[in-house]
C-alpha cells in the first residue's frame, strides 16, 4: 500500500504522568486506539491522511499503542503517524492517552480494525465547525446509518446495541441512537471539561453519558459499518462481559435508576400490603393477616433504605463532579438542615415505640399470658417498622450532612 505522509510527522514518544506536546496549529486529531492491530493499520492510517490532504485539514495520525507485541508501531512510524506509548491497560486508557497527546482543536477516535472508513473524517469535522460538540457516529438504521453483511454479530446488531442505546435515551436524555460506535468527533475542549474516568470499553458510552447530563450539543452522522478487516486475532470486545459492563455503568450513573425508582416501587407495593393487611379486606377469597405485614414492612425498609442510597449516591456523585448540580438538591439542602432530619427520625422512632410499649402494655395486662396473635402483631409489626425507618432515617440525615459539607 502506498504511504501517504504529512508535515506533522512526529516521532514515537510516551505517556505517563506528563502531558506530551503537540503542534498548536493541529486543527485535527485521528486518534486510533492500537493493540496488535498490524492487519489493518495501514489502511486506516493512510485514508486518514489522505482524506485531511485532499480536503486541506491541517492534522495529524496519532496511534495509541496499548501494548502491541506485532508489527503495529513500526507500520505507523513507516507511514508517519505519532506513535504514543500508552501502559496503562484498556481501551479507554489508551484513547486518553492519544487524546492528551495532542493539542488539536478536533478530534476524532475510531478503531484501528478498518470497520469504520476513515475516509468520512471531513463530515465530522464539518459538524464540529459548526459548532457541535460531540458529533456521534450511527451505524444502525434507525439513526440512518448501514451495517454491511458480516459487519456486526448477529446478538449486537438487533440486541444487544438497540437495547443499551434505548436505555441512554431513557436514563441519560440522549439524543444518540447506536451508544457503541467508536467512530465520532468532539472537540478538545469538551473532552476536558468531561473529566472521564473510564479505562475500558465504558470509555465511549461514558463520553455520551457525561455530555448529555450536562447538556452538551451532541449531533449524530450516519455511517456505514465495514466488516472486520482482523485476521490474526478475533475482536477484542467480549458480547457478555462488556455488555454487562456497559449496563453496570449506566447504573452507577443513574441513582435514580438504580436505586431511586425500584425503592419507590418497593415502598408503594408494601403501602398496598398494609391497606389490605390492616383492615384485614378479603380479596378474590384472600385475606391478608400478619404474616403478609411481615412482607409488607419488609418491602418497605428495604425500599426505604434504597431511596436513602438514591439521595445518597447523588450528593456524593455531584460532589465528586461525577454528575451535574441539581438544583432540586440544591433547594433541598436551603430548606432541610440535620436537625430536620434528626426530628423527623425522632418522631417515627417515637410513634414506634410507642405501638410496641402498647403492646408490651397489653401483655402485662394479660399477666404475661396468651394474646390474640393476629391483633397483637398489627401493633408489634408497624411498630417494629416505624422504629426501624426512625433509626435509618437518623443516621442517614447526619451521613447527608457529612457529604453537603462542601456544597457551603
Amino acid at each position: 500500500m502506498h504511504a501517504i505522509t504529512t508535515t506533522l510527522t512526529r516521532p514515537s514518544v510516551a505517556v505517563g504522568a506528563e502531558t506530551v506536546e503537540s503542534n498548536d496549529t493541529c486543527e485535527v486529531a485521528v486518534v486510533m486506539p492500537c493493540l496488535n492491530e498490524a492487519d489493518t493499520l495501514a489502511t486506516c492510517i493512510a485514508k486518514a491522511q489522505r482524506v485531511m490532504v485532499e480536503h486541506g485539514i491541517v492534522g495529524e495520525v496519532i496511534v495509541a499503542d496499548n501494548g502491541s507485541t506485532d508489527e503495529s508501531v513500526a507500520i505507523a512510524e513507516l507511514l508517519g503517524a505519532r506513535v504514543v506509548a500508552v501502559t496503562e491497560k484498556g481501551y479507554g486508557s489508551a484513547l486518553r492517552g492519544g487524546i492528551k497527546a495532542t493539542r488539536a482543536r478536533f478530534v476524532i477516535m475510531g478503531d484501528a480494525d478498518d470497520s469504520y472508513d476513515f475516509l468520512e473524517i471531513p463530515r465530522f469535522v464539518d459538524l464540529l465547525r459548526q459548532g457541535h460538540e460531540l458529533v456521534q457516529g450511527c451505524r444502525l438504521p434507525r439513526g440512518g446509518g448501514r451495517v454491511e453483511p458480516g459487519a456486526m454479530p448477529w446478538l449486537h446488531r438487533w440486541i444487544g446495541n438497540p437495547a443499551l442505546s434505548w436505555l441512554v435515551r431513557l436514563m441519560f436524555r440522549s439524543p444518540v441512537n447506536d451508544v457503541y460506535c467508536g467512530l465520532r468527533g468532539f472537540t478538545k475542549a469538551l473532552y476536558d471539561d468531561l473529566d472521564l474516568r473510564a479505562e475500558g470499553m465504558e470509555f465511549a458510552t461514558e463520553m455520551i453519558i457525561r455530555s448529555s447530563l450536562y447538556g452538551r450539543d451532541i449531533a449524530e452522522l450516519p455511517i456505514t459499518l465495514h466488516p472486520d478487516g482482523r485476521v490474526r486475532h478475533t475482536p477484542h470486545l467480549r458480547t457478555f462481559r462488556d455488555g454487562w459492563r456497559t449496563l453496570r455503568f449506566f447504573m452507577l450513573y443513574s441513582p435514580r435508576w438504580l436505586f431511586l425508582i425500584p425503592g419507590f416501587a418497593m415502598i408503594g407495593l408494601g403501602l398496598v400490603g398494609y391497606g389490605l393487611a390492616m383492615p384485614g379486606l378479603t380479596i378474590l377469597g384472600v385475606t391478608p393477616d400478619a404474616h403478609s405485614l411481615l412482607f409488607a414492612s419488609l418491602a418497605i425498609l428495604m425500599g426505604y433504605q434504597s431511596v436513602l442510597f438514591a439521595f445518597l449516591a447523588k450528593v456524593f456523585a455531584i460532589g465528586e463532579g461525577m454528575l451535574p448540580d441539581d438544583r432540586r438538591l440544591a433547594r433541598l439542602f436551603d430548606v432541610f438542615r440535620l436537625e430536620h432530619g434528626l426530628l423527623l427520625g425522632s418522631v417515627m422512632l417515637a410513634a414506634g415505640s410507642g405501638l410496641l410499649g402498647w403492646s408490651l402494655l397489653e401483655w402485662w395486662q394479660a399477666a404475661f399470658g396468651d394474646l390474640d396473635y393476629a391483633v397483637t402483631m398489627r401493633k408489634v409489626i408497624p411498630g417494629v417498622t416505624l422504629a426501624a425507618l426512625g433509626f435509618q432515617t437518623v443516621l442517614s440525615s447526619g451521613f447527608v450532612s457529612i457529604l453537603g459539607m462542601r456544597r457551603s
